[in-house]
């Protein structure tokens, strides 16, 4: 992964389709994947987790249990602009 990786980065547009082609080839993975890995600073990188991502705890997730139950589950957006509705 170290040696493509340093040859995509060094090429130029011909060449990293050329070298795309044959990653994929050898791999398997879908185009656009491939394209993803490649484009990464380090075959080492990787993202957080949604867990580190977290924000609010506990308490926050009881409270928002209960309106989006009675909204039927609705989305985080749609819900957003529904709780002042609910509230009253």
């Amino acid at each position: 992964m170290a040696a493509v990786w340093e040859r995509y980065r060094a090429g130029n547009r011909r060449s990293k389709g050329q070298i795309l082609d044959e990653f994929v080839a050898v791999t398997g993975f879908h185009r656009k994947h491939a394209m993803r890995l490649l484009r990464r600073k380090g075959s080492a990188e990787v993202s957080a987790s949604r867990v580190d991502r977290r924000v609010y705890g506990e308490a926050v997730k009881t409270a928002l249990l209960v309106p989006w139950e009675a909204s039927d589950r609705l989305c985080g957006t749609r819900l957003r602009a529904l709780i002042p509705v609910l509230r009253r």
